[in-house]
């Protein structure tokens, strides 16, 4: 695969991944559609695109999907969508992607992998910005969907881990999915009180699941091969950035103090932690617990 191309195709997943923030968060500020019925229709419309997907690549490997998986899907986009009612784009997009990159690591702590200062000192720069963001004040974002959101957060890095190398990636994510609708529809029951289907809000579901979820998955297993691990995981930092700015001129959005003090905090502790990484693995440079 040419640079170019694999330029390309990153920058397009990475839009992709903040346009699932801008479009939940259009959604559920600016239609009627409640956050359950979101996170439903944004799921068939993924199922859906990633079968499609799956069909026209011909693939014939089993996805290795299941239940648990997709009970961590749900989750995630369960706790997304409720959170996205009282958090702006670049304020959800960093505390998602921060929690999914601490959890990650803290995953590898908790399984014996041993840190250097640079990457310690990474890990505690994006624990404690996430920790200013939701600390209360006048600038802090509303408590309930912080923890929403840090909960959709640690339920992607789990399911990530729980898929790593699992089978066809497309197929996989495809049928974890399809196993999530079920679970979306018994919580659009139990919220059937507060139901409102809006045509735009669902069209803007729709496109989150199929287009920035189902085509943006399938474009990021295209390029991932050809990233290393290093690359790969440090792009996706670009995402709240992507958001933030995304919320302000779609959304007419602020950009407020604690959330840039916070962005270069979190951001730049987790760059430290995954160069640092890198660096210590091509080097060879003892580390200690």
């Amino acid at each position: 695969m040419s640079s170019v191309r694999i330029i390309a195709l990153t920058s397009l997943a990475m839009l992709a991944f903040a346009g699932n923030s801008l479009l939940c968060r259009a959604a559920l500020a600016t239609t009627t559609i409640d956050a359950a019925s979101f996170t439903t229709v944004r799921l068939i419309a993924g199922a859906v695109t990633l079968w499609a997907i799956g069909l026209r690549l011909h693939s014939k490997r089993r996805g290795g999907e299941n239940w648990g998986a997709a009970l961590l899907l749900f989750c995630y986009a369960a706790s997304f969508s409720f959170a996205y009612i009282n958090l702006s784009a670049g304020t959800g997009a960093l505390l998602l992607f921060g929690a999914v990159q601490v959890t990650m690591i803290g995953v590898g702590l908790l399984s014996g992998e041993r840190l250097n200062w640079q990457q310690l000192l990474g890990f505690i720069c994006a624990f404690a910005g996430l920790s200013v963001l939701v600390t209360p004040g006048v600038e802090a974002p509303s408590f309930l969907g912080s923890v929403l959101m840090l909960g959709a957060g640690v339920a992607w890095g789990l399911y990530s881990i729980r898929g790593h190398n699992a089978g066809n990636p497309i197929q996989k994510t495809g049928g974890n999915f399809l196993r999530a609708v079920p679970l979306a529809l018994v919580t659009s029951l139990m919220f059937y009180r507060q139901m409102s289907l809006d045509g735009m809000g669902i069209g803007l579901a729709a496109a989150s699941g199929g287009l920035t979820s189902g085509v943006g998955y399938a474009i990021w297993y295209t390029v991932l091969p050809a990233l290393q691990t290093t690359s790969a995981a440090t792009v996706q930092l670009c995402v709240p950035i992507l958001a933030t700015f995304g919320g302000v001129v779609l959304l007419s959005e602020p950009i407020t103090l604690r959330l840039t003090v916070s962005s270069l905090a979190v951001l730049g502790g987790i760059a430290l932690f995954i160069l640092n990484r890198d660096r210590s693995r091509r080097s060879g440079a003892p580390t200690t617990r």
